[in-house]
């Protein structure tokens, strides 16, 4: 089969859309045939974290496509399915934490950016109907990263205030869509006027430039809720809009891993600051019914042929996307 395989150099040049030998699935496995992926930032991020010493590795790791092939002992699917592939291996009911041995497709095993892969019977869970190829393909990772920062760690209720600093990622999109289908009053931030506007047109209340003050641009309001993504460079100016006993979730650091702040202020405050991990294969079915009650749709950017993979990488680098970046496969 062809696949996007990561093999002999860290970055970029590592990659090559090449033949590679296809699996046959194991008891309690199913082989997909793709339709198509989903691009992340966690891809990047991998062709760093898979050493040129590394087997050669397909990466990727959201998907969706039809069931070709089952192993002994699979029920929940049978083959011709279309399914959704919840990317989160050894994970299945909600809990405070990912049980240990947690892994996520697309390092270190065998990822999506291929015509077919092998996962086990218990990740591939059926597409909704009103969700095309190119939509479900693009959904998994960020989306269910998405939910459990705003659920089940941020407990978003209507009414709440909740700030999105950084509109504009995967993630981010899913972010205001869930917080505007729960009845929350969204706030967000970018540095794109372009995307500012979308934000506005999607139901935002306020959308300024990130490199206004944030204190100014609220006209002093604070938020109940905060989903931090960006790190260092924002996590200080995101506290700093948080209500007394108000709740800040993180779940990224693409602008720096290490925060400094003032620890007497944090607790006079009575804040609340949890971290958040993809999510469980329970709360992966919650997110595929509450986008399905409320008809959500994942915001596309652009779609790419898998061998188009240069073009895609180098705008997702640039932070050029709105949205979803996904690969055209079938």
């Amino acid at each position: 089969m062809k696949a996007l395989v990561h093999e002999g150099k860290t970055g970029i040049n590592g990659l090559s859309y090449r033949e590679i030998e296809e699996d046959a699935p194991k008891a309690g496995e199913v082989r997909v045939k793709l339709m198509g992926a989903g691009l992340n930032h966690r891809d990047l991020f991998t062709l760093t974290r898979h050493k040129e010493s590394d087997p050669p590795l397909i990466i990727g790791s959201d998907g969706a496509g039809i069931i070709e092939a089952i192993g002994e002992g699979v029920t929940n699917v049978k083959i011709g399915d279309e399914v959704m592939i919840n990317p989160g291996l050894g994970w299945q009911k909600k809990s405070d934490s990912p049980p240990p041995g947690f892994e996520i497709i697309g390092l270190p095993y065998h990822g999506t950016f291929a015509e077919k892969i092998v996962i086990p019977a218990e990740n591939a869970v059926h597409k909704p109907e009103y969700l095309s190829w190119d939509e479900a393909s693009v959904i998994s990772l960020a989306a269910l990263t998405a939910y459990r920062a705003l659920f089940t760690r941020g407990k978003v209720k209507a009414g709440l205030k909740v700030f999105i600093p950084g509109i504009g990622s995967g993630v981010a999109t899913f972010l205001l869509q869930f917080a505007k289908a729960a009845g929350a009053i969204v706030y967000v931030s970018s540095r794109s006027k372009e995307k500012c506007e979308w934000a506005m047109r999607m139901g935002a209340a306020k959308a300024f430039d990130s490199n206004e003050d944030w204190s100014i641009a609220l006209a002093g309001e604070k938020m109940d809720l905060i989903i931090e993504s960006v790190g260092a460079a924002t996590f200080n100016k995101s506290l700093d809009q948080l209500r007394s006993g108000g709740t800040i979730v993180t779940f990224g650091a693409s602008a720096g891993d290490i925060v400094q702040f003032d620890l007497r202020r944090f607790f006079y405050g009575q804040y609340n600051m949890y971290g958040s991990t993809m999510g469980s294969g329970e709360e992966y079915r919650d997110m595929l019914q509450f986008m399905q009650q409320h008809e959500l749709k994942p915001v596309i950017d652009k779609i790419y042929k898998l061998s188009d993979f240069k073009d895609a990488f180098e705008r997702m680098e640039k932070a050029e996307q709105l949205g979803k970046i996904g690969f055209s496969i079938a």
